[in-house]
């Protein structure tokens, strides 16, 4: 921590972190936190610590950790400069959509108030990152689409429209474009098994990639879909 009102761009990475991880499973979980944040299980246990003492988190032992609503505005704040970043990077300067996240992260820390409102403006005032996920408004917070469910959720031959991406890992992106899956792309659930799932990609969205992707079943939970009317019988 740097002082009373100012947060180190470390702290400011686990606020985000944690909300992201209380936005799909209700709580962070410190080996959760490791993985995310690529850190040791000694250091997150130690910042988690010093965000308690200054009130951004709730910390349950042996459950895991929370924001508290401090800790909250503070995240949402982080997360709205990340995903206007996100934009900007692949908007403007055309950058690969699964390269964008790690750039944005640490393009955030360095934003201030008036370069967000100037670039929200100059990009339109976007309502979603490149991967689909809502941009907190300046004041307010997102919320899930009604209607939107897992990929792992959908039925067979229920379809679906891509609606955001929840892992921005570089990889699980670039798996993801190569198989032709982003926002806006229309699917089709053609079977499913315990491990995984065949898709059928519909209409006139597909770009590249197979006609008939096959995704396991953790990957397709990171993949939102606001489930179509139509269904094959």
């Amino acid at each position: 921590m740097k002082g009373k009102s100012e947060i180190s761009n470390e702290a400011e990475e686990y606020l985000e972190a944690i909300y992201r991880l209380e936005e799909t499973y209700g709580i962070a979980k410190t080996m959760q936190l490791v993985r995310l944040l690529k850190v040791a299980p000694g250091s997150v246990t130690n910042t988690i610590e010093h965000l308690e003492k200054h009130e951004l988190v709730l910390h349950t032992p042996y459950k895991g950790v929370k924001l508290t609503a401090k800790g909250r505005r503070i995240a949402l704040k982080i997360l709205r400069k990340h995903r206007l970043a996100e934009r900007l990077l692949t908007d403007f300067l055309k950058i690969e959509w699964s390269d964008v996240h790690e750039l944005a992260c640490k393009l955030e820390h360095a934003m201030v108030d008036q370069i967000v409102f100037g670039m929200e403006k100059a990009l339109g005032y976007p309502k979603t990152c490149p991967h689909g996920n809502p941009i907190p408004p300046e004041h307010g917070v997102t919320k899930n689409k009604k209607g939107d469910i897992p990929l792992s959720q959908l039925e067979t031959n229920e379809h679906g429209v891509i609606a955001k991406i929840t892992d921005e890992n570089r990889e699980k992106l670039r798996l993801l474009a190569d198989l032709g899956l982003k926002p806006g792309v229309k699917i089709c659930m053609v079977h499913k098994t315990l491990n995984d799932m065949k898709i059928r990609i519909t209409g006139k969205t597909r770009s590249k990639g197979p006609i008939h992707p096959i995704l396991d079943n953790k990957t397709a939970a990171t993949v939102w879909v606001k489930v179509s009317k139509v269904r094959d019988k």
